[in-house]
Formats: structure tokens, C-alpha cells, sequence
């Protein structure tokens, strides 16, 4: 942040407000309001230009849109219920919302509705009542915060510091994102180069190189012998992420390896994920363990292939694999997956494809992992001194 924006800001203080400045509680400065229920159904039946904003976060909490608004202006709105409880947004336009989320109007002609946004993002969170396992923030609990009023200037030197800030930091995240795509793609360019470029390899297909396909199977839910204290480790698609498995996130008994048709397979088998959304992605599996019926698991025949040399062609296939899926769903079944044709080459050769294509990914993995790192350590700056800004000494009057 630059230090001419917080020296100018640290100069009107001095000037308006030298002793601190006024609070008020949002039920003395806002008019307070909930929205309506408007279902899904609703939205597609009454399409239009106006949007719909629900409790989710994703979209800038926008559900769909319809044909009709209900407000009009500047105004702030926040959910009310669920994970998300808390959240804040800053709403200009015509638009509606539903019944999980509050609006607020300002009434005082010397609060700028952003300045309020700001504040309450960094205090409504605080407020979140997170008992009985459905957080919530209600309408008499949000007319209980107090923040602080300062003057006029002062607010809007703060919004325009915050919003430049703001800014930078969405700047920085999408350039971050752009920069892990175009990373990605040049390991796929380079992955698929190596794994096409054997010009004295046969081509076969995949089933040549398998020992054993076989899917696995989902115990009956609420069956507690299925499920209680198991401790197999069981897959699932979400699970299967064109990576390495090193550990599972869900488990079963003996009894259900016993009595369903879930089966143990061994270790660095290739999975192909064959049903819905996830159909297409693989991984291996770097431990004994069992899969539900939406995998498909191939053992690799260590005389033909490598296993990670398959994996890696399997990988490339995957818009291949897209193309071939089928029905409503979207599925693919064993005999797509194991009809596809790959480069043999030689063992030997096999093992320098994958010696290289393993310190690609490593590099390509070293960014992806910094990402995450480098958005939230962007966003507790943000707060920090957001946070700064917003801290102000308090009384009566400027």
C-alpha cells in the first residue's frame, strides 16, 4: 500500500476528526429488510434481465435471473444462514434476493454505502452465531453492531484506498491463474511430444498391457456393518484427480469387502474415473485399497509396460476419453477405456518418457501448490490493513 495514500488519509483525520470519531449501531443508520424464498424452479420459469442473489458465494452470490426486481439502488445484502453466514456484499442496480439474505439501506445522507461494506465485512463475521450446526447472522443481531461514523472525506479516502487495493490484489490472483493455465499447458504440450514422438514404437491398445480391469462397488448406505470403525481404504471418483493416491478419505468393514462386490486392488493400478462430471480423469493408487463403481481399475503388466509410463498416456487421452463419453450422464465403460491405443516402445525408453515427464509435472506441481499460498497471504494483507484503516479512537463527537 502506498504510503502518500495512508499519509493523506493519517492528514485528514488530523484535520476532521483530531479526538475520534462517533459510533452507531447499523439499526440507528440502516433500514434493515429480508428477502423472499424464490425457488429454482421459479428462477427458469420467470427468466429475465434482473439477477437473483442467494447464500452462495460463488458468482457473487447471484442464483439466476428473472423477469422482475424488487429493489433498485445502492444497498448492501448478506446471508443469513448456512456456511457461508456473514458474508457481505455490495449490491448497485436492480436485482432481488431470497429469503437467506438481508439487505440493508443507509439513511444517513453522511454514510457512503461502500465505506459501510468495508466495515462490515471485517465485523459481521464476528457476529456469526455458529451453534446448533447452522451458522447463522439474523436481522436483530446485524442491527447490534456498532462501527465507526468519521467524517465524510475520511470515508471516502478510505474506499478509494480500499477499492484501489482491491483491485491490485484481484490483478495479482487473476494473473497468478493465467499464469498456472498457461504452466499447465505447457507440460501437456511437452507430456504429449514425448509420449507421440516414438516413431519405431507399435501402437496397441490398452487392454495389451492390462493383466486385470475390474470396477468396485458402493456398500448399501446405512447398512452400519458397511461403514462403522471400517478400516479399508475405499475411492472414490472425487478421489481420482490425475494424481498420485496416498491415502483415503473414506473406509469400510471386512464385511462389506465380503458381502458386495467392493474388491481389494494392489497397489499402482491406473484408475480411470468412468461416470458423470469426473468420467476422464485418472490416477494410481499408491496403496492396497478398495473403489467404488464409478472406477475403473486396471492392473499393468510390469513385463509390457510401466505403470506410471500408462498413467501418463492415459492422461493424455483425456479429451479422447471426453469425446467418448455416453448417455444422459455422461459415462464411459471398460470397453472405451481399454480400446485405446497407446505407444508401446521399449521398457527402457518407456522409463525416460516418465523420468522427464516426472520433473515437469514436479515443476508445474511447485507452482500450483504456491498459488493457494501466495491468494491467502494477498488476502491477510488485504485484511491487515483494512483492519488499520478501519481503526479508529472513539467519542462522541469529531
Amino acid at each position: 500500500m502506498e504510503v502518500s495514500k495512508v499519509s493523506k488519509l493519517m492528514d485528514l483525520m488530523q484535520e476532521l476528526c483530531p479526538n475520534g470519531v462517533e459510533t452507531k449501531t447499523i439499526g440507528d443508520i440502516c433500514e434493515i429488510c429480508r428477502g423472499k424464498v424464490i425457488s429454482k424452479d421459479f428462477i427458469n420459469e420467470n427468466k429475465g434481465d434482473y439477477p437473483v442473489y442467494s447464500s452462495q458465494t460463488e458468482n457473487n452470490g447471484e442464483l439466476g435471473k428473472i423477469s422482475t426486481f424488487a429493489f433498485d439502488g445502492e444497498y448492501l445484502s448478506w446471508t443469513t444462514d448456512g456456511a457461508n453466514a456473514g458474508t457481505v456484499f455490495y449490491r448497485n442496480g436492480k436485482f432481488n434476493i431470497t429469503n437467506v439474505c438481508g439487505l440493508l439501506k443507509v439513511r444517513k445522507r453522511d454514510l457512503l454505502i461502500k465505506y459501510l461494506y468495508y466495515v462490515l465485512n471485517a465485523e459481521a463475521p464476528k457476529y456469526v452465531n455458529k451453534g446448533m450446526g447452522n451458522p447463522k447472522l439474523m436481522s436483530n443481531v446485524m442491527a447490534k453492531i456498532t462501527i465507526p461514523i468519521p467524517p465524510l472525506p475520511v470515508q471516502k479516502e478510505i474506499v478509494r484506498i480500499l477499492d484501489d487495493f482491491t483491485k491490485t490484489s484481484a490483478e495479482l490472483v487473476e494473473n497468478l491463474d493465467l499464469e498456472l493455465v498457461a504452466r499447465k499447458k505447457q507440460y501437456e504440450y511437452y507430456r504429449d511430444i514425448l509420449l507421440s514422438q516414438n516413431n519405431s514404437a507399435s501402437m496397441v491398445s490398452l487392454r495389451d498391457v492390462v493383466t486385470k480391469s475390474c470396477s468396485g462397488a458402493t456398500p448399501t448406505k446405512g447398512k452400519s456393518e458397511f461403514y462403522d470403525r471400517g478400516t479399508i481404504p475405499w475411492l472414490r471418483t472425487q478421489d481420482v484427480r490425475f494424481n498420485e493416491i496416498y491415502e483415503a478419505s473414506s473406509f469400510i468393514t471386512e464385511e462389506a469387502v465380503k458381502k458386495t462386490a467392493a474388491k481389494w486392488i494392489p497397489p499402482n493400478c491406473v484408475i480411470v474415473a468412468i461416470s458423470g462430471a469426473t468420467a476422464g480423469r485418472c490416477a494410481i493408487n499408491k496403496i492396497a485399497t478398495t473403489t467404488n463403481q464409478h472406477c475403473l481399475n486396471m492392473e499393468i503388466d510390469s513385463k509390457k509396460a510401466l505403470y506410471k509410463y500408462v498413467f501418463y498416456c492415459v492422461c493424455a487421452k483425456y479429451d479422447e476419453l471426453i469425446s467418448k463419453k455416453q448417455g444422459a450422464r455422461g459415462d464411459l465403460n471398460s470397453s472405451l477405456i481399454l480400446s485405446l491405443s497407446i505407444p508401446l516402445p521399449s521398457l527402457e525408453k518407456q522409463a525416460q518418457i516418465v523420468s522427464i515427464i516426472d520433473r515437469l509435472d514436479s515443476i508445474c506441481g511447485k507452482f500450483s501448490s504456491t498459488l493457494p499460498t501466495e491468494i491467502e497471504a494477498r488476502q491477510k494483507q488485504y485484511e491487515y490493513y483494512r483492519d488499520r484503516l478501519l481503526t479508529f479512537k472513539e467519542v462522541s463527537k469529531c
